[in-house]
């Protein structure tokens, strides 16, 4: 009987896992958004000169796209 109760809590550690790890996805996509916004305020704002007083959230911006994106799982693997 504890062969399978064993199992079932590495399966209970298992899914616990993944929902944080998808959560702190979640958290860091919601982060690029937020950039996202403040560089289109930004944009609007500075108007003709918004390529030289927006540059560094531009280029926040697009690291956080190729680092934060919303990973997921389609199957559980034991």
């Amino acid at each position: 009987m504890s062969e399978y109760g064993d199992k079932a809590e590495l399966i209970k550690s298992k899914i616990q896992e993944r929902e944080e790890f998808i959560r702190e996805s979640w958290v860091k996509a919601m982060e690029a958004r937020l950039v996202r916004d403040e560089l289109v305020k930004c944009q609007r704002h500075e108007g003709v000169n918004h390529l030289e007083s927006c540059k560094w959230l531009s280029e926040k911006y697009l690291l956080m796209l190729k680092e934060n994106k919303v990973k997921g799982y389609k199957k559980i693997d034991f």
